[in-house]
């Protein structure tokens, strides 16, 4: 199946089986049981946005996050805040790459003698309107953006192929990474959304997300979605 992504005007994924080879987009990670989705959303939000300012795809550290995000902004392999992730980058002087402080699938304690070294810098956060697929397209088109909707249901937990319409709840309960979008041969739309549940699931990680459909859109996933910022004039520390 080809698969064309707009990311910052570029093709960055060409078949499905290369998605996160050569892109914007990492690897697909499996969270090993721990609800820390929202880690691995944003951090690939993040991974996304300096490849296109810096041209260098790093893998950053999530569990960085896990460990040294204390705040109620998150909450650790609890669910979490997506938001909360890209404040905390900017307040801490980057989040290191993974292989500095490498992703162990548990809380630990914070090793705060990494902060500031070998790390990618953002300058903050931006929200989407709720429930505004054009805003949403627009941003897609130059950066991955997080979104957070329900993955209640036994469709969507053994999704395996096509694209997924429901059905599901309406709880912002998950966090995931639209990293494109693209239509079928017959006009239907989709998005191209990235999973932290391993490349066991779905299409090789990923799943396809119908799009142009209930104002909400499907599992309510309009209802929030963000991304961080990076000018091309902030630079990363070490890196």
């Amino acid at each position: 199946m080809a698969v064309a992504v707009a990311v910052a005007m570029v093709v960055v994924y060409i078949r499905n089986q290369n998605r996160g080879k050569g892109g914007y987009s990492s690897g697909v990670c499996d969270k090993s049981g721990t609800r820390s989705c929202f880690a691995f959303a944003a951090v690939g939000a993040i991974e996304g946005i300096n490849a296109i300012r810096t041209g260098q795809l790093l893998s950053l550290s999530e569990q960085q996050l896990l460990d040294c995000d204390s705040s109620d902004r998150t909450f650790h392999c609890d669910g979490g805040q997506v938001c909360g992730v890209f404040t905390f980058v900017k307040e801490h002087g980057g989040i290191a790459t993974d292989e500095f402080y490498p992703y162990v699938g548990k809380r630990e304690t914070c090793d705060t003698s990494k902060y500031g070294h070998h790390s990618v810098t953002v300058d903050g956060t931006e929200y989407l309107p709720e429930h505004d697929e054009e805003a949403l397209l627009k941003a897609v088109a130059h950066q991955p953006v997080t979104f957070q909707m329900d993955p209640g249901g036994d469709g969507f937990m053994f999704y395996k192929e096509g694209i997924y319409s429901g059905p599901c709840g309406m709880e912002l309960m998950h966090a995931m990474l639209i990293v494109g979008y693209d239509q079928d041969p017959d006009g239907t739309k989709y998005w191209i959304v990235k999973n932290s549940w391993g490349e066991g699931w779905g299409e090789k990680g990923y799943i396809r997300m119908l799009r142009g459909t209930e104002i909400q859109g499907v599992c309510n996933m309009y209802g929030h979605c963000n991304f961080p910022l990076k000018s091309p004039e902030t630079k990363n520390v070490e890196l």
